[in-house]
């Protein structure tokens, strides 16, 4: 398989020179802009967010509707809603921008991937099973997709990599017990899961966005 083309990408850089990047993976329907607005309220100094935007394809259980998602969905259950080739698509889309990060001079080591939903569900599925170890990953909102392979893929490169999952008690769309189900997987494997609820719906919320920030500078300095 060729190497993919490079996304579309919104990029905001630091003030200073960039030493960091946060790749973040935006929610069905969603593009490159969803997440710009919270950059301010994370307040880590010399990092690149890049937040890149899905190709548009018909998403079966939006009667077809053709929109930006990283895979299509045809039924709403956690358990069977997983388009594999395009998970493995957009994984491989996601690996494409992290090597241009590392081209750009930013390490493996000093690259945050972040993703909202469907985005998080891709950002949690390459993030563990990446050949070079990750700064971390965060998923917000989201759940695990092909769980059932994660135990034969992950790579020891990321093993026990950090994980900041994140989750409204109120989701109607990712229901709560989703982000349970991921954060107790996560953690039976071995990864050093951070867990944080909110009294919110398939959101994000400034408490969310406080926490989030915290856990992002204690991994990126």
């Amino acid at each position: 398989m060729s190497d993919p083309a490079l996304l579309p990408c919104v990029e905001i850089e630091p003030e200073g020179e960039a030493n960091a990047a946060v790749v973040w993976l935006h929610g069905l329907g969603a593009d490159g802009n969803d997440f710009v607005p919270i950059v301010p309220h994370l307040k880590v100094a010399n990092a690149r967010y890049v937040f890149p935007t899905a190709p548009a394809i018909p998403v079966t259980i939006n009667g077809g509707m053709v929109m930006p998602a990283w895979y299509d969905i045809t039924v709403m259950d956690l358990e069977r809603r997983h388009d594999s080739d395009g998970v493995k698509r957009s994984a491989a889309h996601l690996a494409a921008l992290i090597a241009r990060e590392n081209e750009r001079g930013i390490p493996t080591a000093r690259i945050l991937v972040a993703g909202f939903s469907q985005g998080g569900a891709v950002a949690t599925y390459q993030s563990l099973r990446h050949p070079e170890r990750l700064a971390g990953c965060i998923a917000l909102s989201t759940y695990l997709v092909l769980a059932d392979s994660l135990e034969a893929e992950r790579t020891e490169a990321n093993a026990g990599l950090p994980v900041f999952v994140g989750h409204g008690v109120h989701d109607p769309m990712v229901p709560f017990v989703g982000g349970e189900t991921s954060r107790d997987r996560l953690t039976a494997l071995g990864y050093d899961v951070t867990w944080n609820s909110y009294a919110m719906q398939h959101e994000v919320c400034l408490e969310e966005m406080q926490d989030l920030g915290k856990w992002m500078r204690a991994r990126l300095g």
